[in-house]
């Protein structure tokens, strides 16, 4: 009888462990089990056309006007319901729930939905926090590491006490580093997905004034988030300021 006690308290702490487990690493549930399945983008496009359509004008939420680019204009799921175009919201965007934004991209040409990863939405907004929080105890100092563009630079996370966030790319499943501006404002550093849609570019390449996130976002559903803007510089992809 006590070998069966311990036997079946084992197996509930085993059973507890695992549920516990997928409760300590929510961002990464998030990131691995919800992506979006391609009908789910296209149903939302299908609904965001027929809108436009029937109205004239785009179902977008107010946004600022120096909110960024790949950030601006975000779906409206609220007014879709009440205006009974959908039913449901889709169970991956944010209003259900899910670790994704559904936006529109190129609003007056050609309004196409996208998706904007939350996960690293909010870990480059914790080390902007903690940032922040650095230079405020270092009289305006900021944790520089090396250079990695003209006006760019490494975070040193030593400095600030922690370690760098696990950014993994919704375009090429690569780890990306993290970088900042001389006003400690942080970035995802693209550099790495950027270069590898050159190479796989036939014909000529972008001129010297495309900005080279344009590349990433018409062979995905995704945007860059926390992104600077990326131009061609002697042959080389670079980030540069925002303006």
């Amino acid at each position: 009888m006590f070998r069966m006690k311990s036997a079946v308290s084992a197996l509930l702490i085993a059973i507890m462990s695992i549920a516990l487990s997928g409760c300590l690493y929510p961002d990464d549930q998030l990131e691995q089990n919800q992506r979006p399945a391609k009908d789910a983008i296209l149903n939302v496009q299908t609904v965001i056309d027929q809108y436009q359509k029937d109205t004239g004008l785009l179902p977008i939420q107010n946004s600022k006007p120096d909110t960024p680019l790949y950030e601006k204009y975000l779906v409206d799921f609220d007014k879709l319901q009440r205006m009974k175009y959908i039913s449901d919201i889709p169970t991956t965007a944010y209003e259900k729930g899910g670790s994704y934004y559904y936006l529109i991209i190129d609003e007056e040409k050609d309004p196409t939905i996208k998706l904007m990863n939350l996960v690293i939405y909010q870990r480059i907004n914790d080390v902007q926090i903690a940032l922040k929080n650095y230079a405020d105890k270092n009289g305006g100092k900021l944790p520089v590491g090396e250079s990695v563009y003209p006006g760019f630079k490494r975070i040193d996370y030593k400095k600030l006490g922690t370690s760098e966030p696990d950014i993994r790319s919704v375009f090429s499943g690569q780890t990306l580093g993290t970088m900042m501006d001389a006003e400690g404002k942080v970035y995802v550093d693209y550099g790495i997905d950027i270069t590898q849609a050159l190479t796989k570019l036939e014909g000529a390449k972008p001129g010297p004034e495309q900005d080279l996130r344009e590349l990433l976002v018409e062979s995905s559903d995704f945007v860059p988030v926390k992104s600077a803007a990326y131009y061609l510089v002697d042959g080389e992809p670079q980030a540069v300021i925002n303006e």
